[in-house]
């Protein structure tokens, strides 16, 4: 039997109809062993993967725009090239020797060694190492999979540019791994984020244990208020007052007045509960065909309980004579239009 000519057709077979094609990594794979005398590293068949990733040469294009290329040229060392090329020059490049040049490509080499072990090789790119803030796979995808694959600042699709999934309240300040505190940014906006959020992230556990003695929904069981779910950030209460069967709140644990004093975090937990609840009520009532949802900020604006809380107020056919308008009845005048 010729070995090789039955390996060959095994790869081949393999390679034309039993390639799972869910992403580039086994052909990547398999092509690299094959030019390397069918051996390699994982992180030789990484630094191949990473050959075809064009969202990581974008990331450090506009690195390179907008950390040393603004930072040399404010100090004349280089220019820029004509608007939208992208080329950078180095004034005075034809002036240098060949010697020259090794001498001060030695001196920046140096300068990175000592820079590298300063500082350690790990933590340089911490900030892009997915692995360091341990998010299963699993809780990953569920949060790229809510945000429909998409930056959730500037709306980038994941086609466009790699998105990443970030710690709103970051693990060093507090943060947890909880979907709430997570969000689905692009490369982009979490450099952008991390460079200019001056936040003092160091406050917000001692501020989510803040609660006003004399409020009605920081203490609910002592008001005999039923809390129907929660997570580590937000509550469902029954409303003791509903205006239809199953009506409930959903609230921030936190003692903030309105919706607007709300964080990116606490708004994700209120959503993640208004969605389970929405759920719940309609398992368990099917003559339920629809829901208004709002919340009151400010007394003019009718608020009476102030610790912000959102309505979900379930509706059925038939409830009301002309249901036209919906929240809009906050004018009644003004409701059908």
């Amino acid at each position: 039997m010729d070995h090789a000519k039955t390996t060959f057709d095994r790869l081949q077979t393999f390679i034309d109809a039993g390639m799972s094609m869910s992403h580039i990594y086994q052909p990547v794979m398999l092509a690299y062993l094959l030019e390397h005398h069918g051996e390699a590293s994982a992180e030789d068949i990484a630094e191949s993967i990473l050959l075809h990733d064009d969202s990581q040469i974008r990331y450090y294009r506009d690195i390179v725009k907008q950390m040393p290329g603004r930072v040399l040229a404010s100090h004349g060392l280089i220019e820029k090239g004509p608007k939208g090329s992208g080329r950078f020059f180095l004034k005075g490049y034809d002036e240098l020797s060949p010697s020259d040049r090794k001498r001060l490509q030695l001196q920046c080499e140096i300068r990175l060694a000592e820079y590298i072990e300063k500082r350690g090789k790990k933590a340089i790119f911490a900030h892009r190492d997915h692995s360091r803030d341990e998010i299963p796979g699993s809780l990953r995808y569920d949060i790229l999979k809510t945000a429909e694959f998409r930056c959730q600042l500037c709306g980038t699709p994941a086609s466009d540019k790699a998105l990443e999934v970030d710690h709103i309240i970051p693990v060093n300040h507090g943060g947890t791994n909880d979907p709430h505190n997570l969000q689905a940014l692009c490369y982009s906006c979490n450099a952008m984020k991390r460079d200019r959020d001056d936040t003092d992230f160091r406050r917000w556990p001692e501020q989510y244990a803040h609660r006003e003695a004399d409020c009605l929904f920081c203490d609910p069981s002592k008001h005999q208020i039923q809390v129907l779910a929660e997570n580590e950030l937000a509550l469902v209460l029954k409303d003791n007052f509903p205006v239809s069967p199953g009506h409930c709140l959903a609230i921030p644990k936190r003692h903030a007045e309105t919706y607007f004093d709300l964080n990116a975090a606490e708004l994700n937990a209120i959503n993640q509960l208004l969605r389970e609840q929405r759920d719940a009520l309609m398992a368990e009532d099917s003559t339920i065909t629809g829901f208004n949802m709002g919340t009151n900020a400010g007394a003019s604006a009718g608020q009476s309980v102030f610790h912000a809380h959102v309505h979900l107020i379930s509706r059925r056919d038939g409830d009301q004579d002309n249901p036209r308008g919906g929240v809009r009845k906050v004018f009644p005048d003004k409701a059908d239009y």
